[in-house]
């Protein structure tokens, strides 16, 4: 028996392990092809194998001169050997190909691989190798599987295989080589619906498949999906084994080679976990095997996707003294040694986000023209998948956006009833108006009045105009000049709530209709 004792280093970002563990051949190998583990239960594995069967014609696959695979179970020990091997199932193997099976957690549904075979006809592709299945089936009370049905999404025109379900028996991976792959095999999902259909197969897309071959998915209880790939640049040679985190809010992490030992210069697949155990097994054809393909176990080994712990920020930037939101500000992050670590432009409702590490601690800033900035510092904890809500606020001393409009920024303007004379407490808002224009010399704005609802429409128009021209005239007596101020009375065209005629309003949304607005016309000119 070989085995071999190897230190491992896994680089994950700025975080490296170093880790003793051992792998050996397993001594229930023969010298046919063993592959493809699956655990049912506590200590029984299910694994695919061409062995010859006593008293069976052991019929031979043209393509290899071997005995067809079928499904064996086997008791499994405390060191990863299997005894008291034998056939599975005897509704399940056939004198077709079966391999590579993942059960349901109740351990009452079984989907497996089977070749494609109907009415005494093989269907294959362009090189003669027959195509692959998907099947499901249900154990009865007496322990036999029955209702043995093909998974809708299968075809007779490409491969649909290596089932892989996740933890709570909603998504269902597998591999297919159906229109829509980016290479020869892709790894795809489907979600298992609660009436139990499924959605339509979607490919995990190229943060996982290649232009070459991905094939023998693994998903475990931690949402990490493992897999063999010979199309990524890491690669030892032959198929190697990857991991990559896939999570809900965060979308799908980057692949990492698992290295050697489990990777060699040959094909290396179907890695599984004991459950809750640091202990699995894996297949492999490398050199120093007892057959084609043999089942390998290893022990120790350090998860290498749980390092990678991220949580998730989204925040929205909104002006400090009104709310409104801020789109198109410059939201940036920095880690706790003040590197950039990403910048981002909120969006059209104001929103970011950014994706981080746990445990770790951050500035997150935001800017906008015109606008002072504002920053916020906050730490992560240690658990993944948290989502932190991160508001940014800024505020300015000259200019704030309302309803999308740049203006200068004063307290409300107030005029006695019915009247447009300028009193005293408007003229101090007003002389702000002036100091703003004499810094900006060629800043020019469109002076607006607004009345409420609460008298005609024409009286309330002729109101605005004469407010307007009256602020207008009083800012020009200051020295600044006419040309550089449009005065416009609206009336009550523009209101800014729901408080038209004859709906019943407070005395306070009433007051929020009436104001003078000064709108820069030319913010271009603000530097």
């Amino acid at each position: 028996m070989k085995k071999i004792t190897v230190i491992i280093v896994l680089l994950l970002g700025v975080i490296a392990y170093s880790q003793n563990y051992t792998i050996k051949n397993i001594e229930a190998n023969t010298k046919y092809s063993d592959f493809g583990v699956t655990y049912y239960g506590e200590n029984t594995a299910i694994y695919a194998s061409s062995k010859k069967i006593k008293g069976s014609r052991n019929k031979k696959w043209y393509l290899n001169s071997q005995p067809f695979l079928d499904l064996y179970k086997a008791t499994v020990t405390s060191t990863g050997e299997f005894v008291e091997s034998e056939p599975f199932s005897k509704e399940l193997n056939t004198k077709m190909h079966e391999s590579n099976v993942t059960f349901t957690k109740d351990l009452k549904t079984v989907y497996f691989s089977r070749d494609n075979y109907n009415s005494k006809k093989y269907y294959t592709d362009d090189n003669g190798w027959i195509l692959i299945q998907l099947y499901k089936a249900d154990i009865d009370s007496a322990g036999n599987w029955k209702n043995i049905v093909k998974l809708p999404f299968n075809s007779d025109q490409f491969d649909t295989g290596h089932p892989s379900l996740n933890a709570n028996d909603t998504k269902l991976y597998f591999t297919s080589n159906r229109p829509g792959s980016l290479g020869l095999t892709d790894i795809w999902a489907v979600d298992i619906n609660n009436d139990a259909t499924y959605s339509d197969p979607y490919n995990l897309g190229p943060k996982v498949n290649t232009t070459r071959s991905e094939m023998f998915p693994y998903i475990d209880n931690n949402n990490v999906l493992y897999y063999s790939s010979d199309g990524l640049q890491d690669g030892n040679g032959g198929l190697d084994i990857y991991a990559v985190k896939i999570e809900d809010k965060l979308g799908i992490g980057k692949a990492i080679n698992l290295g050697f030992p489990l990777n060699s210069s040959k094909d290396d697949f179907s890695l599984v976990f004991q459950n809750g155990k640091k202990t699995g097994h894996f297949s492999s054809n490398r050199d120093g095997g007892k057959g084609d393909d043999d089942i390998y176990y290893f022990e120790e080994l350090i998860n290498p996707i749980a390092v990678e712990c991220k949580q998730f920020v989204q925040g929205i930037v909104r002006e400090k003294e009104t709310g409104a939101l801020l789109p198109g500000a410059l939201v940036t992050l920095y880690d706790a040694k003040g590197n950039k670590v990403e910048s981002t432009i909120a969006d059209k409702f104001a929103v970011f986000n950014f994706k981080v590490n746990c445990d770790s601690s951050y500035k997150v800033t935001a800017v906008k023209e015109y606008y002072d900035m504002d920053e916020k510092i906050f730490t992560t904890t240690n658990k993944a998948d948290l989502e932190l809500a991160i508001n940014l606020d800024l505020g300015s001393s000259e200019f704030v956006y309302i309803r999308g409009n740049l203006m200068i920024k004063i307290n409300p303007i107030y005029f006695d009833l019915d009247k447009s004379f300028i009193r005293p407490d408007a003229q101090l808002e007003l002389e702000r108006v002036v100091r703003i224009m004499e810094k900006y010399p060629l800043l020019k704005i469109n002076l607006g009045s607004h009345t409420d609802s609460r008298a005609s429409d024409s009286y309330n128009w002729s109101l605005s105009n004469r407010r307007a021209q009256s602020s207008k005239n009083w800012i020009v007596s200051q020295g600044i000049d006419a040309n550089r101020i449009n005065a416009q009375g609206y009336g009550e065209t523009e209101l800014v709530n729901k408080c038209s005629n004859d709906v019943i309003c407070s005395e306070a949304d009433h007051q929020l209709n009436r104001r003078t607005e000064f709108i820069i016309t030319n913010p271009e000119v603000i530097k």
